[in-house]
């Protein structure tokens, strides 16, 4: 008998894209999403109900993609998933078949409404209603347990530690705990008592001398951890609340190992200014991220040895180890976080004002955050 030829599989088919690839200025204007009667037309070309990478690469070079909602309803997979890609939708009006959630979101941004304005700022707002979309759609379309965080700091200034403590406990969708390691002051410190009063949140505390390099103090805390995932924090920093949310949706939709957010946005106290600086691109593979935002799976911590026991170069060092061990890093958008910046010799990494003013793409003067932030 003549052999019989195994038919050929089907192909697997491309997985939904994701916001990597996001560009932060996009070259051409809007133009429009659309029901077709059997399927969704992006820039007048086809959509598949799951867009994939190669279909939303098409897209991010536009400014927007503006929804034309046909009055009956019509399955809404591509829309969703256009916008756990990141790509800027916008629709003034929904009808009301339409999920209200994604309906205000639409109507919360219009491509046109910061027209002649700088364009640092509207590039600014179009991310920022990426990032909203993006928490939506991968919302929608992959529900997930509460994880637990275990969230580390080292701090050796009492007077800022409420606003730290304060920063971590109102972070969104995840369960946190924390590992306070004070070095050099001790717990008994008046405004240590009050800071872990005011908390609200399980706070474990372990004293380390002045002495101990704060690698080692790092690690100190890290080493009590309960959570599935650790992260650090730096005390003198501001988060926005759905920070830790936003790096385990990266780490969830990219693979990694470790993910972290993009050093974009400092503020300069001494000179009571802000400044941007965009030349760290986000939503890609990286061997670098802002140490203050490093977020791991607590067993992959563990491997890869913790963080070096060094009085300085803490986070550099950290990364450098686990890219070399073969860890997977994945930067994300850096809107949510702000790093301040005092005279250098408040700082591990000792670098000038100088040089963030001579490194930033935008300056504003005052405290000028992204509106991902949400406050202070």
């Amino acid at each position: 008998m003549p052999a019989q030829s195994t038919p050929p599989s089907p192909a697997s088919p491309a997985p939904p894209a994701t916001p990597a690839g996001f560009l932060r200025s996009a070259p051409e204007a809007a133009a429009e999403l659309s029901w077709a009667g059997q399927g969704w037309l992006a820039a007048g070309e086809p959509l598949g109900d799951r867009p994939d990478a190669t279909e939303v690469t098409r897209l991010r070079t536009l400014r927007a993609l503006t929804v034309r909602w046909p009055a009956a309803e019509v399955p809404t997979g591509a829309v969703i998933g256009l916008a756990a890609a990141g790509v800027p939708l916008h629709a003034a009006a929904s009808p009301a078949w339409v999920e209200p959630g994604l309906a205000r979101l639409l109507a919360a941004w219009t491509p046109e409404e910061s027209g002649g304005g700088p364009r640092s700022v509207t590039d600014l707002r179009r991310e920022e209603q990426s990032v909203r979309l993006r928490r939506h759609g991968l919302r929608s379309r992959d529900a997930a347990a509460t994880p637990t965080v275990s969230v580390v700091m080292s701090s050796m200034r009492p007077h800022l530690l409420g606003s730290a403590l304060a920063q971590i406990a109102r972070q969104r969708r995840v369960e946190t705990e924390v590992l306070l390691a004070l070095h050099g002051v001790p717990a008994g410190h008046e405004a240590v008592r009050r800071a872990l009063r005011e908390c609200g949140l399980p706070v474990m505390v372990i004293e380390a001398d002045a002495a101990t390099p704060f690698g080692e103090a790092l690690n100190l805390a890290a080493s009590r951890a309960s959570g599935e995932y650790v992260a650090k924090w730096d005390d003198d920093d501001w988060y926005g609340p759905e920070h830790l949310a936003d790096l385990l949706l990266a780490r969830s939709y990219a693979g990694a190992d470790i993910v972290g957010a993009a050093a974009e946005f400092f503020y300069l106290e001494p000179l009571n200014a802000t400044v941007r600086r965009t030349d760290y691109t986000s939503e890609i593979w990286s061997d670098h991220v802002a140490g203050g935002t490093i977020l791991l799976d607590r067993a992959r911590y563990a491997e890869l040895g913790g963080f070096p026991p060094l009085p300085r170069g803490v986070d550099a060092g950290f990364l450098k180890a686990a890219h070399a061990a073969g860890a997977r890093i994945y930067r994300t958008h850096g809107l949510g976080y702000v790093l301040r910046r005092s005279v250098s010799a408040d700082h591990t990494w000792r670098l000038s004002l100088a040089h963030f003013l001579r490194v930033a793409t935008n300056q504003w003067r005052g405290f000028r955050p992204s509106l991902i932030l949400e406050g202070p």
